[in-house]
């Protein structure tokens, strides 16, 4: 007997947000993209508050409007807008604008180069005056795609799903003969038709360019090496061009600075720090230039490169690969976070080392020096000068980049033996004086400089590139300094106390016991504080201080490891590169908007995914190609969405124009909640008592009859234990059991949308994927007028649940309590120690509380104590077989965030 399927459903969701554009098959995931790109905050109906939305799955409801009052959590500029600030005092000559509902924050712009708007010309426009309206364009016209199913099929075969030539022809045969008795066809013949279809789109349309350089440099009499004789192909593409586009795109009208400012809090006037153009080179840089009075009221763009070797292959040999990335300040942190086009390839400088500054000079040539006008997202004409920014590069990069010999900063005078000691800033003037009066020698081994090498920057106006070297988070912090240094001496000190043989028993066993002594545990401590920290996407001037305290600490703590003989010394470039920090971040502003993990990530769709896709022989050219068809898809993508060509999905946008044309019947498809279970069908409780049951807990029914009255009552003073039964509500209906609930909040300084906005799911099910049983933790908000930890409890979810009850849904969760070891964090880890909370029989206390009373996932890390843990004991158990648990501050920066 045939199996039954299901036909193609039709229907289409509209967000229904304004400006938003995105449809849905369900309601449900419709509700999934609500909490995730269009949060509302709300306030919770018992008296216990929240700052995030929290909803069980498969369960939509439509939001009340409005933040919570006494929620400490907004986004940056967020704040409560009924309370009132003392004005500032501002200098006269300072253009301010106070930022954000309630005026919390204000902005001191740069009050010379203001960035006004002009004509194409250049002149000028009156304030107010509307942009120049684009080249007008058919909303028809998808040349050189023959409608959107055309554009949408070639977007979805190469840049998405990236589909094999041989695959797609295969597709496009089995399309084909659907469409045969209907006398249609496919949207493409074959992939040839598709390839020269995108290669055709106007849009987009930078070219690859190849140049060829040679050495010119002093050569030995013999043994002259083959390179210093062989031309050497750059392949790039015009960075001015490139740069064009990034400031022309429409979707960073919203998503960009166009000048210089400084950002205080109203109340006390405290400086901050957050993207770059509010840090203090940005502000320097627009006081050097506006010393010429014809540069009023231009638009300052820095220029921002990156360069980071990537391998494509280990294993087939050496496929090494150096791609350089270009960048503009304007662009908020966010948007590069979120992997937009923001970041560029401009070139595959594929030559020696020492050839690499002369071929940076002839990519940019005098295209950073002159002003110019252009045209942005907003439609409007900038006079635009540039200047050139920050460089993002790993130690290895900085070293041939700063001219400067291995070992040294690249950025101070410290001595390799020293590092840390305070020393004179190394700066383009400090090193020419230097390479005019010492020998070639004396500036080698006293002053770590390589005199017969002259850095790019020294080219171009205001460039030194000492000045702008850029911090790196991922390589001098989290690979640098914890992986290769602080892991690696661990290891090496476990072997010099317990020998070779006993150290692999104990790496076996890490996570089951502690091995290290106090000081390791306080130094590790001290750094991962440290690395939350200059991680926050927003940085004030007290987080600044608590940087430089966990700097200091670390300092101290790492001292262990070289008295005990475990390393010779501490003077390290990637450590030493801590020291830095705090002056990089009020120049450049947060560092997360320079971290090399952000041209690593485009190294995976600018390299490794175009040579994977390439027949490995000389992959180089295919990878151009494919970056460029990808480069004009990702533009003409832009250029549709900008004339509102993509409303809605490929599909909705096909019902409304059959309907337009004429009626037709649309099938609709409904389907159920697939968390909901009948106990019938699953053995799942559907009643108080089932669940009772189920969860081995005889008084769940009369907690059940607080919780009711505690909703109904919320006013009440009494806690609800002491309130007599006969006065609690009754409940004798249906229930409804979920496997999980999704948690929604703001965590910009974690991976996040461009909004700051993170999801997570909290399961609570006794079978997870077919397995074990899995029962999360959560913080619980118990006080709003405290923040952090202290105005939160821990509970571990037993059960989700709902139920109707005088026609109101309750969304419940039966939790059991953990209770603070004491009034603040452990003294070592500065985590908080939590104990599982028992009544006076000794049976776990349990409670019933709102959903709304969540505020996100907990992580708990079981006190091992002295004894080795058995290797029976498995994960899913654990909160079952402690007695004590830290509650792990260091899980995700959100996470550090509230346990500060």
């Amino acid at each position: 007997m045939p199996v039954a399927r299901r036909d193609h459903s039709s229907l289409q969701f509209p967000c229904g947000y304004l400006h938003c554009t995105r449809h849905f098959n369900t309601q449900g995931g419709r509700k999934k993209h609500w909490n995730a790109s269009h949060p509302i905050f709300r306030s919770a109906p018992t008296t216990t508050s929240i700052s995030q939305t929290t909803t069980v799955e498969d369960q939509p409801e439509i939001l009340d409007d409005g933040f919570l009052a006494g929620d400490n959590n907004f986004p940056a500029g967020i704040s409560d807008p009924g309370q009132a600030h003392d004005e500032p005092d501002i200098p006269d000559d300072m253009n301010t604008e106070f930022w954000g509902p309630g005026d919390r924050l204000y902005r001191n712009y740069h009050p010379k180069l203001n960035a006004h708007p002009c004509d194409v010309t250049g002149q000028f426009l009156t304030d107010g005056a509307p942009p120049t309206p684009p080249p007008s364009k058919s909303p028809d016209d998808w040349t050189p795609y023959r409608n959107r199913v055309e554009f949408e099929t070639a977007e979805f075969l190469y840049t998405r799903n990236q589909m094999s030539a041989g695959d797609i022809n295969t597709l496009l045969d089995l399309w084909a003969a659907i469409f045969l008795k209907h006398n249609d066809r496919p949207p493409f013949v074959d992939c040839r038709d598709l390839y020269r279809t995108i290669d055709a789109t106007p849009v987009g349309n930078v070219k690859w360019q190849s140049l060829k350089v040679q050495y010119t440099g002093e050569k030995p009499e013999t043994n002259v090496l083959p390179w210093m004789d062989q031309p050497h192909d750059v392949w790039y593409q015009d960075p001015h061009v490139v740069i064009w586009n990034m400031l022309g795109n429409p979707d960073y009208t919203t998503e960009m600075d166009y000048w210089p400012y400084h950002e205080y809090a109203t109340d006390g006037n405290e400086h901050q720090w957050q993207d770059f153009m509010s840090g203090d080179w940005a502000w320097n840089q627009a006081e050097i230039i506006s010393e010429d009075p014809d540069t009023l009221g231009l638009t300052f763009v820095p220029v921002i490169l990156g360069s980071n070797k990537t391998t494509v292959s280990v294993a087939t040999g050496a496929n090494d690969y150096y791609p350089l990335y270009v960048s503009i300040g304007n662009v908020h942190n966010s948007v590069k976070h979120a992997h937009c086009d923001a970041v560029a390839i401009i070139g595959f400088p594929a030559m020696p080392k020492c050839m690499f500054h002369a071929t940076i000079i002839k990519l940019f040539h005098s295209s950073v020096a002159t002003p110019e006008v252009v045209r942005f997202g907003d439609g409007h004409y900038w006079r635009v000068i540039y200047g050139l920014g920050p460089y993002i590069a790993d130690y290895e990069e900085q070293v041939l980049l700063a001219c400067i010999v291995c070992n040294w900063c690249p950025r101070c005078m410290s001595h390799p033996d020293s590092l840390d000691t305070k020393s004179l800033p190394l700066s383009k003037r400090t090193t020419e004086a230097l390479i005019e009066e010492a020998t070639y020698g004396t500036l080698w081994v006293e002053y770590g400089i390589v005199g017969d090498l002259v850095p790019f920057t020294n080219d171009f106006p205001r460039g030194d590139i000492h000045e702008l070297i850029a911090l790196d988070i991922l390589h001098q912090l989290i690979k640098g300094t914890f992986k290769d240094h602080l892991v690696k001496w661990v290891g090496q000190y476990l072997q010099h106390v317990h020998g070779m043989k006993e150290v692999e028993r104990i790496q076996a066993d890490i996570d089951r016991r502690c091995h290290v002594p106090t000081d390791m545990v306080c130094m590790f401590r001290a750094f991962l504080e440290f690395c939350y920290l200059v991680r926050c996407n927003i940085i004030t001037e007290s987080t600044l201080g608590q940087i430089q305290e966990a700097l200091d600490r670390f300092h101290h703590y790492r001292k262990i490891f070289e008295s005990m003989g475990i390393v010779l010394t501490l003077s390290l470039p990637q450590q030493h590169s801590c020291s830095h920090y705090i002056l990089l971040i009020r120049l450049f502003g947060a560092p997360n908007g320079l971290c090399s993990s952000i041209t690593e990530m485009k190294h995976i769709k600018a390299v490794k995914e175009p040579w994977r896709h390439s027949s490995r022989y000389k992959a180089l050219g295919k990878m151009l190609v494919t970056n460029q068809c990808l480069d004009k898809l990702a533009a003409a993508r832009i250029d549709f969405k900008n004339r509102r060509m993509l409303n809605g999905t490929c599909l909705s946008a096909t019902l409304k124009a059959l309907i337009d044309n004429g009626p037709m019947l649309v099938q609709a498809h409904v389907q159920l909640a697939k968390t909901y279970r009948k106990l019938s069908q699953h053995k799942h409780a559907c009643t108080v008592p089932d669940l009772s049951m189920e969860l081995s807990i005889p008084n769940l029914y009369n907690v059940l009859r607080r919780f009711l009255f505690e909703q109904l009552y919320p006013d009440n003073q009494c806690s609800p234990s002491e309130v007599p039964l006969v006065r609690c509500p009754r409940f004798d209906g249906k229930i409804r059991f979920f496997n999980s609930a999704s948690s929604t909040f703001y965590a910009p300084s974690d991976r996040s949308g461009i909004g700051g906005m993170r999801r997570e799911h909290i399961c609570a099910c006794p079978i997870w994927r077919n397995e074990v049983p899995r029962y999360d933790c959560v913080f619980v908000n118990t006080d709003a007028s405290i923040e952090g930890m202290g105005g939160m409890d821990i509970a571990r979810v037993m059960c989700f649940f709902s139920f109707t009850f005088n026609t109101v849904l309750y969304p419940c969760i039966v939790v059991c309590w953990f209770d603070k070891a004491s009034d603040g964090p452990d003294q070592d880890t500065r985590m908080w120690i939590v104990t599982p909370l028992f009544d006076t029989d000794r049976s776990p206390s349990v409670g019933i509380i709102h959903i709304d009373s969540i505020y996100r996932a907990a992580h708990l890390i079981p006190i091992y104590g002295a004894q080795i843990i058995s290797r029976d004991l498995k994960h899913y158990n654990s909160y079952d077989a402690f007695q004590a648990f830290y509650v792990d501050r260091f899980a995700d920066h959100h996470g550090f965030e509230i346990m500060s």
